[in-house]
């Protein structure tokens, strides 16, 4: 995997910076979701690209 600073938000496309987040699907578990500071703190949808699931 790439470092953190380089992956991009799955809401907003913008690179991630340090204090964003990356994690598993909550659904699926098999797709890294990864959040910038902004779009987490505004509670920005994100899809998984495996499954489909849409989260807050």
């Amino acid at each position: 995997m790439t470092s953190k600073e380089k992956m991009l938000c799955v809401s907003c496309k913008q690179e991630l910076g340090k204090k964003g987040v990356v994690f598993k699907c909550p659904k699926c578990g098999k797709q890294d979701i990864a959040r910038c500071l902004k779009c987490k703190k505004l509670a920005s949808q994100y899809v998984c690209e495996k499954c489909k699931f849409v989260g807050p």
